[in-house]
């Protein structure tokens, strides 16, 4: 779970005053609450009382009694889309996770692939990456959006995903193509081409941290 602050979420909007609010929308802003992310779209608000209430935001409902027995767009609902807007809660259709390289939280979508890395640490070719199975050093080589089941290797006699020590990762894993850094032999002109191998693995199988 995520959550935010129990603070205030802004002084005034850009380019508008308070003034120019009606009054759901300016107390959604100036309270004091915590929002905290419960999962499925689901937020917890906890007020300056103390009240704590349960948003859908796909919804759009709350458990307070102006939206109960008014029908109101309250300020709960109000201030947990201000806080998914701000990026200090998850939206409906994020998790939070860690950057598997800086540890940094961020949100995600529910079907990203792992290892999760935030912008500034996203796999690129040249990167030094470890095999989950048996923590040996990669170099990437090859980013692909195509599945481990639509990529063929020989050594499997059929596709990435076909392979023995892929068999516990998701067939629809994009794949990445690796070579073992220590294993080709370095000219004058680069890589010798017969000792160059390149490999075919699922995402997820490889981390930016040793296992």
């Amino acid at each position: 779970m995520t959550h935010s602050a129990h603070t205030p979420a802004s002084a005034a909007p850009p380019d508008r005053s308070l003034g120019d609010l009606d009054d759901r929308s300016r107390r959604a802003l100036t309270e004091r609450m915590a929002v905290t992310a419960l999962g499925r779209g689901s937020y917890e608000v906890v007020g300056e009382s103390d009240d704590a209430y349960l948003v859908d935001l796909p919804a759009g409902r709350c458990t307070c009694p102006d939206h109960r027995f008014r029908d109101e767009r309250c300020k709960h609902v109000r201030r947990v889309a201000i806080e998914i807007t701000a990026g200090r809660v998850p939206a409906p259709d994020q998790i939070a996770v860690d950057c598997e390289r800086c540890g940094e939280t961020m949100f995600t979508e529910h079907t990203a692939f792992e290892p999760y890395l935030c912008p500034s640490h996203e796999l690129s070719v040249g990167d030094m990456v470890y095999d989950r199975e048996t923590g040996q050093r990669l170099l990437v080589v090859g980013l692909s959006d195509r599945r481990a089941d639509e990529v063929s290797i020989s050594a499997a006699r059929g596709t990435v995903a076909d392979h023995y020590s892929n068999r516990e990762y998701d067939a629809d894993d994009p794949v990445v193509s690796v070579v073992y850094p220590d294993s080709f032999e370095l000219t004058q002109h680069g890589p010798a081409p017969d000792s160059l191998t390149v490999y075919s693995f699922p995402r997820p199988r490889l981390t930016v941290t040793p296992s």
